[in-house]
């Protein structure tokens, strides 16, 4: 008889709400030349993954690409909330590898989750959860090592738009 053993983990994640300097539509449109979306297709005619590798370096040249994006402006139009918001997961599969071979629950968190939206006053902001500290709650010094990597990532990533990276990712 198998028997099988459920476990759960408690971790504090740290949500980074970072001002960006530009207008909404603009932001949006800045992030989205700085991550340009992954070409599935591409990805899936090449022969290995040294080619993967080389590729994903070309598709993602400031290390994320975006796997998901969903206008939640436009999906919550007609609602009482009238917030400009759009969502996406943006990640990279060859960065992900590093911690899935170790652990394959870590794609949990891989690609991450992020948002654009304007706030009341009307300021652009981006929010994301610290990689780190999803990363670091896997107890495997190997992927809290890719965490932070990705957290220096995304510091570089909130520079090229513009905005000042929170304290949290520089180290």
């Amino acid at each position: 008889m198998t028997t099988f053993d459920n476990h759960s983990v408690e971790h504090l994640t740290r949500r980074l709400d970072v001002a960006l300097p530009l207008p909404y539509e603009r932001a949006v449109q800045r992030y989205e030349e700085l991550v340009p979306p992954v070409d599935t297709a591409r990805f899936g005619q090449l022969a290995d993954w040294d080619a993967v590798r080389a590729f994903a370096e070309i598709n993602a040249p400031h290390g994320f690409m975006i796997y998901w994006r969903i206008d939640i402006t436009a999906i919550m139009a007609g609602s009482p909330s009238g917030w400009k918001c759009t969502e996406y997961l943006m990640g990279n599969h060859v960065i992900a590898e590093r911690m899935f071979r170790h652990d394959p629950s870590a794609v949990l968190h891989a690609p991450l989750r992020t948002v654009i939206y304007a706030d009341a006053e009307g300021t652009t902001r981006f929010a994301v959860d610290q990689p780190s500290t999803l990363f670091d709650s896997y107890g495997n010094p190997a992927i809290a090592e890719v965490g932070e990597e990705l957290d220096q990532l995304l510091a570089d990533l909130l520079s090229l738009m513009g905005a000042s990276p929170p304290k949290e990712l520089v180290p």
